[in-house]
């Protein structure tokens, strides 16, 4: 699959989700609207049936009573809270039997609280809290309801729980959002699980035909060089014969190098790596290092000063690993420079934790790749993939290797150029 295509197919389906997303919430919203609507059109009627039902009584019980028709809509003076003008005489008893009744009747199902407006108190008084569960009712009258200067014979009603009634009627529409959240979330993990699967996929394209380059070179040289050698004319030249015998062992010195660094890498992934811990003394290992290091390819056309620590300091590693690592980082100061390799290590003890800091005027590091060095296969882009060899190994190598000795390592940029890895021993 092409770069461009998959950047499309992931831009659509954010696109989608979106859309998804938004179409979602509008149906929620409508829901939500249309509950409230509901409610309110059912709390009105109720209402209206129980001020026809306490004029009704007035009438029956005090033989008048106040015309229906006159009295004034239901005021609906929150969310929650309804003032019902009755104009008449309120009997607290009948009021309370009749809104549990009606309320019943037209499906509202949740607590309420009412109380009735007294003149002489100037309060509202003779109310409860009626719940819709009764068995479960814990719930202590309050009948602190809001007055309402408009009327003088009126109740008041109140739904403490409504935004709990209509969650408990939307739990439908809540569940089925919660279902699209979890597809769309496992679509989403598919999509980050291709994506990583397709850079994995090109790293290690990237990294077998590195391989392939790093493996066929040597291979072909061996090749030419011992067809040369089987010229029995060859034994006239002497000289020929110890060039061409000497680029066999090179070359089959750097094909071992190679397989070793893979055979390493599979030693790693599977943990069997063991280490052997003893004591070095720090100041006098790393200048052995560096010493072997000048004598090498890259040593010798690089110049690496020591800053060792004013008092010997000594260690618990494993000298053969760590050796490598320490070699890895010197390499790659040297691969990676356009310039006369300028390498500059030292050992510094700062609260009580060691430091041994490797400085090169090397090329850099991208802040980008900063963090990708250290994976394995990774190479920081230079153009072409085999104008400097490897295999993006090394750094991962060393990660693991310093981990292994619960060491850690950090890179940053050095101000006069390149690169500065510093490797931090903590203090026992």
């Amino acid at each position: 699959m092409k770069q461009n295509t998959l950047k499309y197919i992931i831009a659509f389906a954010i696109i989608v989700v979106i859309g998804i997303f938004a179409v979602q919430s509008v149906i929620l919203k409508s829901r939500f609207d249309l509950s409230e609507k509901q409610f309110n059109e059912s709390t009105q009627i109720a209402l209206k049936e129980v001020t026809w039902q306490l004029l009704e009584y007035n009438k029956s019980y005090y033989g008048q009573s106040a015309d229906f028709e006159s009295l004034e809509p239901i005021e609906r003076v929150s969310n929650d809270y309804y003032i019902v003008n009755v104009n008449d005489i309120i009997d607290g008893e009948v009021l309370k039997f009749h809104l549990i009744e009606e309320f019943k009747k037209h499906g509202i199902n949740t607590d309420f609280e009412f109380a009735v407006y007294d003149c002489d108190s100037d309060s509202m008084k003779y109310g409860a809290y009626i719940c819709a569960d009764a068995d479960t009712c814990k719930q202590i009258k309050s009948y602190n309801l809001p007055k309402s200067d408009k009327y003088t014979y009126y109740f008041g009603v109140l739904f403490p729980k409504r935004s709990q009634y209509f969650n408990s009627r939307m739990k439908g529409s809540y569940i089925f959002t919660i279902l699209l959240m979890i597809v769309v979330l496992f679509f989403g993990y598919t999509f980050y699980i291709i994506i990583k699967q397709r850079k994995l996929s090109e790293v290690q394209k990237n990294f077998i035909n590195n391989l392939t380059h790093e493996l066929k070179t040597p291979i072909s040289a061996i090749g030419l060089s011992s067809r040369v050698l089987n010229d029995p004319k060859i034994i006239e030249s002497p000289e020929r014969l110890l060039k061409y015998a000497a680029i066999i062992e090179e070359q089959n010195q750097r094909l071992s190098k190679n397989v070793e660094k893979v055979l390493s890498l599979a030693s790693l992934e599977k943990n069997k790596i063991q280490l052997n811990p003893e004591e070095i003394n720090l100041n006098v290992f790393v200048e052995n290092i560096i010493d072997q290091f000048k004598h090498t390819s890259n040593g010798v056309k690089s110049q690496v000063s020591f800053t060792p620590l004013a008092v010997n300091e000594t260690v618990f590693a494993d000298k053969f690993h760590i050796t490598h690592v320490f070699f890895n980082i010197l390499e790659n100061a040297v691969k990676y420079c356009e310039k006369v390799p300028e390498i500059s290590v030292r050992i510094e003890k700062q609260t009580k934790n060691i430091f041994i800091i490797f400085e090169d005027n090397g090329i850099g590091i991208p802040d980008y790749a900063k963090k990708k060095i250290f994976k394995k296969f990774y190479r920081v882009p230079t153009g072409n993939v085999h104008n400097v060899k490897g295999f993006g190994l090394g750094l991962d190598y060393v990660k693991k290797i310093i981990g292994a000795h619960n060491w850690n390592i950090k890179i940053k940029d050095n101000p006069e150029g390149g690169s500065i890895f510093s490797i931090l021993i903590p203090s026992n």
